[in-house]
């Protein structure tokens, strides 16, 4: 009995713990095999690639399918609470890799499904519980978090000029130079102002083809906004973190985020 709960624990560190040698080392096979998979499930959409290794292609997806579902077992096997791990996000994606391929066998015309497996490079997102990477990965989602309200009000500020920026082509234009309704008319404004130009609609008269530069100009201005606003935010967090690493022995702050010691005093931090 004994032997089998340190079984269990052993299995726990290695596949939930990502602060240990044996812990890194299984996710970074993991995310290897990950990124593998995903290369395979692309291949295989391939036709001509399809007709001539279509056999091996089979092959390699099965056994990641196995080696992904004996992952999926022993996560559920060894997690404190398996039905916590089994509802949670990786748990669900976890499922996902590995279900489309069992059901293509059980359900006739279910092959479409397949597609699912390439949210199998949501997988990748594991890396993220990597220590190196936790507090690069914690640092973003605080600066984002922060600007929300900022974004929101720029976006809502885009959508207001994108709909009047359509309306106005649409009055000018009309529906015999392509621009049939407002919603179609703002679909060419979004296109014009996020400098994509697909050329399927194009304004023909002068006054239309002056909007047309303004738009464009007016994107050129507003791509940088959100960069500006998440920048802001990740230089106050750092500034935080900095504030927050102040030597408890002489109060210098400033220090690097992987400093163990006070560059002044040596004090630990």
């Amino acid at each position: 009995m004994s032997n089998m709960k340190n079984r269990r624990a052993r299995l726990q560190e290695i596949i939930f713990r990502t602060d240990t040698p044996a812990g890194k080392t299984f996710d970074v096979l993991l995310i290897v095999s990950i990124f593998l998979s995903v290369i395979v499930v692309m291949v295989d959409s391939v036709a001509a690639i399809n007709a001539t290794h279509g056999r091996l292609i089979f092959q390699l997806e099965w056994f990641f399918t196995l080696l992904f579902t004996v992952e999926y077992l022993l996560r559920l096997n060894c997690a404190e609470n398996p039905r916590d791990y089994a509802t949670s996000f990786f748990g669900i994606i976890d499922l996902l890799a590995i279900l489309p391929s069992y059901l293509s066998l059980l359900l006739p015309g279910a092959e479409i499904f397949l597609v699912i497996r390439i949210l199998r490079v949501l997988r990748i997102f594991r890396i993220l519980k990597l220590a190196q990477f936790m507090g690069s990965a914690n640092l973003l989602i605080k600066a984002l978090r922060a600007s929300r309200y900022k974004i929101t009000v720029f976006l809502f500020a885009v959508l207001s000029l994108v709909i009047i920026f359509g309306s106005l082509i649409y009055v000018i234009e009309g529906g015999q130079n392509g621009f049939s309704s407002i919603p179609r008319s703002i679909y060419w404004a979004i296109v014009t102002m996020t400098t994509v130009g697909y050329g399927d609609i194009s304004p023909k008269t002068g006054f239309g083809q002056t909007l047309a530069a303004l738009i464009m100009i007016v994107g050129y201005s507003i791509i940088a906004v959100p960069t500006g606003i998440v920048t802001a935010e990740i230089t106050q967090q750092l500034k935080k973190q900095s504030r927050d690493r102040s030597c408890s022995q002489c109060g210098a702050d400033n220090h690097d985020d992987d400093a163990d010691h006070c560059k002044y005093c040596g004090t630990c931090l």
